[in-house]
């Protein structure tokens, strides 16, 4: 009788006892943490520099070193108790002269189309690819076609993202494989060149890249691969249809060259009770070259900067070790968050959580996250807090690629999940730039992600089976 009058009086005072949530505290500083960033945020200029004065920042790159340069900078102005840069060993391939493509259906009759380089891929021949064109709609199409309806030609991949998923990374996920192996699997058939349509939900002329590999293929079987707009490539597979014998001219002189040393930035916040406790916020640097990274992603380096100085503003110590790592070369070999992550076990660092943003800078929606069912369940218990937000989304599964080296143990992932319906509309396209992005989105996004790391700090996931038990008795 005793544990359920005092179970009454917890829940009327709204305090849970598990110590999970005393509401109005944290429905206050929350909401201070949404007007600090709403009203006085600094995450949209420094999008702007990175955006319209440093650029796409590929790894290896003058522009990536000029991007490490200044979020260092950045980030010493703020105060932090450490900023550091962490040295890793990054791939540098360079895309050249502009792509140029044509399908010829007659001699001299040609149709310009809308290409880009796949990055990793090798050049064509310096006069350029010239072949017939065989379409298929994924790799496991290529078995049934054999050597014998390969060999010469150009393998054009068309298998388009799906429309019907609600969530379009699972659209992405869908038909990523032809990008990334299609060149690999289409030379064992003695294909002389793959042209991928792009990963695009919206119909355009923005073809768009993304890495791609050869796996174990020899130096001198590989061949080149590129992307196609959308919009071409319905008109490469409808032209198709009528004559199945034209050619496709493209001409590429991208190239790999040794790797460079490239850098992590790293700053960090001590934790005033538990420093030995490690949390992190990061994104990814490095960038695409085609556009200026805005979406993909300087809106999540911005964000995660932008947590660390939103507690510094509100005065808020954070009890654990709060760090911000910018990662380098998530896009082409994810070296970044594999040296991290090899660097912190090496230290035995004791990662309790860790939160990436790379999925854009549009309104967030809520979290994905890597944890045990009793871990999940701790953060379900926050949820109400974020309701004024409109934030709804807490689901288990996934998180980053950067912070997925750091799983194992009780360590708690988590990735932050925007709106992601116009998400793939800029994805790897010349049209991520600044313009793009929405000032008030991206601190949205930027406040909702300091809330969940305040949450996080505070209640933190030590004693899950205790407390249940308390609640129990």
């Amino acid at each position: 009788m005793k544990s359920l009058y005092l179970v009454l009086i917890l829940i009327f005072t709204g305090i849970t006892v598990s110590g999970q949530s005393n509401s109005t505290e944290d429905s206050l500083q929350i909401r201070k943490i949404y007007d600090m960033s709403l009203l006085n945020g600094k995450s949209y200029n420094w999008l702007d520099h990175l955006s319209n004065e440093i650029g796409g920042r590929l790894s290896g790159s003058y522009n990536a070193q000029q991007a490490v340069e200044y979020t260092k900078a950045e980030l010493e102005k703020l105060g932090l108790d450490k900023v550091w840069l962490q040295p890793v060993m990054v791939p540098k391939w360079t895309r050249g002269e502009r792509e140029f493509a044509y399908v010829q259906t007659a001699p001299g009759v040609t149709r310009n189309v809308n290409i880009t380089a796949l990055g990793g891929s090798i050049a064509t021949a310096i006069g350029g690819t010239k072949a017939k064109v065989i379409e298929v709609q994924g790799i496991e199409q290529l078995k049934e076609y054999g050597r014998e309806n390969i060999e010469g030609k150009i393998v054009f991949y068309n298998r388009p993202m799906r429309a019907d998923h609600i969530q379009t990374f699972e659209a992405y996920g869908g038909c990523v494989d032809q990008r990334y192996s299609g060149a690999e699997e289409a030379a064992k058939y003695g294909a002389v060149g793959v042209i991928v349509r792009s990963m695009n939900l919206r119909m355009d002329d923005f073809p768009h890249t993304g890495s791609m590999g050869y796996g174990d293929t020899p130096a001198n079987k590989r061949i080149p691969a590129a992307a196609i707009s959308t919009n071409d490539a319905k008109y490469l597979s409808g032209i198709l249809k009528i004559q199945k014998d034209l050619d496709f001219y493209f001409r590429m002189t991208c190239e790999l060259h040794k790797d460079v040393e490239s850098y992590n930035v790293i700053g960090e916040i001590t934790g005033s009770k538990n420093p030995e406790e490690i949390m992190v916020v990061g994104g990814h640097l490095d960038s695409w070259d085609l556009g200026d990274g805005a979406h993909d992603d300087g809106a999540g380096v911005v964000q995660s900067m932008e947590v660390l100085r939103l507690f510094k503003e509100i005065g808020y110590k954070p009890e654990k070790t709060l760090r911000v790592v910018l990662f380098m070369n998530e896009e082409n070999g994810l070296r970044g968050g594999n040296k991290y992550a090899e660097v912190a076990q090496n230290k035995g660092e004791n990662h309790v959580f860790a939160l990436e943003s790379d999925a854009g800078g549009f309104t967030p929606r809520g979290f994905s996250f890597a944890a045990t069912d009793a871990q999940f369940n701790k953060v379900l218990s926050w949820k109400k807090l974020f309701k004024p937000y409109l934030i709804h989304y807490f689901e288990q599964g996934g998180s980053g690629a950067d912070i997925g080296p750091l799983k194992g143990g009780n360590t708690v992932l988590a990735g932050l999940r925007p709106d992601s319906q116009r998400y793939f509309d800029y994805h790897h396209a010349a049209n991520d730039t600044f313009d793009a992005v929405n000032k008030r989105e991206l601190e949205l996004g930027a406040a909702t992600m300091a809330s969940l790391v305040y949450l996080v700090d505070k209640y933190g996931f030590n004693n899950i089976n205790k407390e249940t038990t308390e609640i129990i008795d």
